[in-house]
């Protein structure tokens, strides 16, 4: 692996004041994203050292001379999922270079939580260190959100290129509220998807990693199976994490009838195993 020497300014220096808040930024626009961060009142606050907000390019913690950050997906479909090996050395690089902090891994996703106000605050009380992931393509692999992502924040039911965007929203809103930023808190406390399912979790090469195996449906080459299970993870996702969008749901298909039969089932063998255990 050939890490960019600039890096190597995200390091921890004793010798300087340590801000209140540090945003490290997971991209692959890491040029465009400082463009736009080190503006205006989040940049002067940075001058000040008061916030630290670094964007790092995953692409420098790929293992292949390729540079290669992506890959098919197990079960086809279209575009390409982001491997979770680089995500995961760019976390670690991360993680040494912040030191002690209270951390918390954001991957910026379409399903996840939906970031309001009460979220940014609730980020800024608890924690003194956000590690921002952005996704490209058709998103990441499952095992790294599973394995290295604390939760899933969305800014909305709407999809984006990727997660560049969202993480400038989440790291502006957290960052205006930290002590010093603004010119007084009163300046900030005196303010004011598409069939309707969330998408099934995504996997690509390795077939095993850390441990984890892609599903083995995924791995069966049968295209129709592939396609209920997809389908299926789908109306679990939303039934679990928006049901708010699943109570809006109408579901005609007989196969989508029989899907929730089944989820059904599941569900009640689930609730059973828990009181017996």
């Amino acid at each position: 692996m050939n890490v960019n020497p600039e890096l190597e300014n995200i390091a921890s220096d004793e010798e300087k004041t340590k801000p209140l808040m540090r945003i490290d930024i997971m991209t692959l626009f890491p040029d465009s994203m400082r463009a736009v961060l080190g503006e205006s009142i989040l940049g002067r606050a940075a001058n000040k050292d008061i916030i630290e907000i670094n964007c790092v390019q995953i692409r420098d913690f790929t293992e292949n001379k390729q540079g290669q950050v992506d890959d098919y997906p197990y079960g086809g479909g279209w575009g390409c999922v982001m491997m979770a090996q680089p995500l995961k050395s760019c976390l670690d690089f991360i993680r040494e270079c912040a030191g002690e902090r209270r951390t918390r891994v954001i991957y910026m996703s379409p399903q996840g939580t939906r970031f309001d106000q009460e979220k940014a605050r609730q980020l800024k009380e608890d924690y003194d260190h956000l590690i921002l992931v952005c996704g490209h393509y058709e998103g990441v692999d499952e095992r790294f959100i599973e394995e290295c992502v604390d939760e899933e924040i969305s800014i909305g039911d709407f999809v984006l290129t990727g997660g560049e965007i969202p993480a400038m929203v989440v790291a502006d809103s957290v960052c205006r509220m930290v002590p010093g930023v603004l010119s007084s808190e009163e300046c900030f406390t005196g303010e004011s998807h598409w069939e309707g399912l969330l998408e099934y979790p995504q996997y690509t090469r390795p077939e095993v990693w850390e441990g984890k195996s892609v599903p083995e449906i995924l791995r069966s080459g049968h295209h129709a199976n592939v396609a209920k299970w997809r389908r299926k993870q789908s109306i679990i996702r939303t039934m679990k994490r928006r049901p708010d969008m699943y109570e809006k749901l109408v579901f005609t298909e007989k196969s989508d009838k029989k899907l929730l039969t089944e989820i059904e089932q599941e569900m009640l063998c689930e609730r059973s195993s828990d009181v017996e255990g």
